[in-house]
């Protein structure tokens, strides 16, 4: 793989390495480690640090959620750059950041995870519209997966809201939920290439539905495992089926597990904590193959 390839050809690649759509999320809660690993920065980044290379053979990408390093301030930081430091170059790497504000501010937002931290794509709210993420965008050899329709609980307390009909880049679009109407403008921002969609598991059908709406862009889809979503829909609608997200394996899916992966560490021995998570994580990669 060339350093010239675009994020979803990396993807594809990894994917194609590994036989699964399986993205680790690291998400290290100071209040939910196990045992022997106490509930400060130095235990959360010995946990983090064990779930990645346990769970790394059976990922084809991995994300760190900002928020859990941010806590700590600038040594949090720094635990979160170490522990980008320690994954491989072939395995890309998502910044769970949920950015997005006005341009100027973006670009730095760009800087800072692109550049500095090192991140191949990242979440991003699309709230303030598609200028204000335009400089996360064109960056074509990185990725951002725009918040859609999300996993949580209240997701549809505004995602769910009617839009009226309007006038688009490509026409009317019809009266439809929010979360309708942000993928169905996100299908053309950017250069091409460079934009996707974060969908919840937990919402099937609003995942059937806005990937009629946009065939060809690649998902993230968070939810399953300890939230419980819809595995089998996920993989029958979860797979870009117009290209860019479609060039080549994987079809530019990507499933995230964090909690069903990481939970595997507690309730047994210390020494095996390593082992436990290894096997949760292949477990996972098995249920979540590349299909073609």
């Amino acid at each position: 793989m060339t350093a010239s390839a675009s994020y979803l050809e990396r993807l594809a690649a990894r994917s194609a390495a590994t036989g699964t759509v399986l993205c680790v999320g690291i998400d290290p809660d100071p209040a939910a480690l196990p045992d022997g690993f106490p509930a400060t920065l130095a235990g959360i980044e010995r946990f983090a640090r064990l779930v990645l290379e346990a769970s790394l053979p059976h990922a084809a990408a991995v994300k760190p959620n900002l928020a859990f390093f941010e806590a700590y301030g600038a040594a949090g930081i720094a635990a979160l750059e170490r522990l980008r430091a320690a994954i491989p170059a072939d395995v890309p790497v998502i910044a769970d950041a949920k950015r997005g504000d006005i341009g100027t501010t973006a670009a730095r937002h760009a800087t800072a995870l692109f550049d500095v931290l090192g991140a191949d794509a990242i979440t991003a709210s699309p709230y303030l519209g598609s200028e204000a993420i335009a400089p996360l965008l064109d960056r074509t050899d990185r990725f951002v997966y725009v918040l859609c329709r999300t996993s949580n609980p209240g997701a549809g307390e505004l995602q769910d809201l009617v839009v009226a009909e309007t006038a688009g880049p490509t026409g009317m679009a019809p009266a439809e939920p929010l979360y309708a109407r942000v993928a169905r403008r996100a299908a053309g921002w950017g250069p091409g290439g460079t934009v996707g969609l974060v969908v919840g598991a937990t919402a099937p059908h609003e995942l059937e539905a806005v990937r009629a709406i946009a065939p060809g862009l690649a998902f993230l889809v968070p939810g399953v495992g300890a939230q419980g979503g819809d595995e089998a829909a996920v993989m029958r609608h979860g797979r870009a089926t117009a290209s860019p997200g479609s060039d080549g394996p994987g079809c530019g899916l990507l499933v995230n597990v964090s909690r069903g992966i990481s939970g595997a560490a507690s309730g047994g021995s210390r020494d095996d904590v390593g082992e436990r998570i290894a096997a949760a994580a292949a477990s996972w990669a098995a249920n979540l193959p590349v299909l073609e």
